[in-house]
C-alpha cells in the first residue's frame, strides 16, 4: 500500500483522496485547537503562505487524543483554526493517531518513520511528517520542532525531482 492509496474526510466531511497531492510535498500535522504547541498553527499557515505555490501541501489532522485537547467537533475546529490562525491550509476531520483504530495514514506514516528508538506511537499533538514528492517520509518532527524551523528541509524537498 501506499499513501496514494489512501483517503481521509476532510473538515468539511467531504472525501478527499491522498492522491490528489501526488508529486507535491505534504507536511501531516496531527493538531489540537487547546495544547501548548496550538501557536504552531500560525507557523504552519506561514509554510503554506510560503511554499504552497512551489507545491507544498499542509495537512492538518485534529486529534483529541492527547489530554482532550481538541474536544470540538469539525465545525468549531475549522472556526477556531480560521478565526485565530487565518488557517488556509487542508484541515482534516478529527481522526485518531494511536491505537488499533488510528486512521490508516497515521498507521502508514508511523509504520515509515518510527519515532525515537524505533517507537511507532505518536507521543503528542503537533507531530509532524514531511513527505517528499515520490510519496515517501522525509522526516518525522517532535511535537516541540517549530514549523519555522522546517524550512530548509521543505526547500530541499520542494528542490527534489
Amino acid at each position: 500500500m501506499s499513501l496514494y492509496d489512501l483517503e481521509a474526510l476532510g473538515i468539511d466531511n467531504q472525501p478527499v483522496a491522498l492522491s490528489r497531492f501526488k508529486g507535491q510535498v505534504m507536511l501531516i500535522v496531527n493538531t489540537a485547537s487547546a495544547c501548548g504547541f496550538t501557536p504552531q498553527f500560525g507557523g504552519l499557515e506561514k509554510l503554506h503562505k510560503s511554499y504552497g505555490d512551489n507545491g507544498l501541501a499542509v495537512l492538518g489532522f485534529p486529534c483529541n487524543q492527547f489530554a482532550s485537547q481538541d474536544p470540538g467537533d469539525d465545525a468549531q475546529i475549522a472556526n477556531f483554526c480560521q478565526k485565530n490562525y487565518g488557517v488556509s491550509f487542508q484541515m482534516m476531520s478529527k481522526v485518531k493517531v494511536n491505537g488499533e483504530h488510528a486512521h490508516p495514514l497515521y498507521q502508514w506514516l508511523t509504520a515509515e518513520a518510527p519515532g525515537i528508538l524505533g517507537s511507532k506511537a505518536i507521543k503528542w499533538n503537533f507531530t509532524k511528517f514531511l513527505v517528499g514528492r515520490d510519496g515517501r517520509v522525509i522526516k518525522r518532527y517532535a511535537p516541540q520542532d517549530a514549523p519555522e524551523k522546517m524550512a530548509k528541509d521543505i526547500e530541499a524537498a520542494l528542490a527534489a525531482t
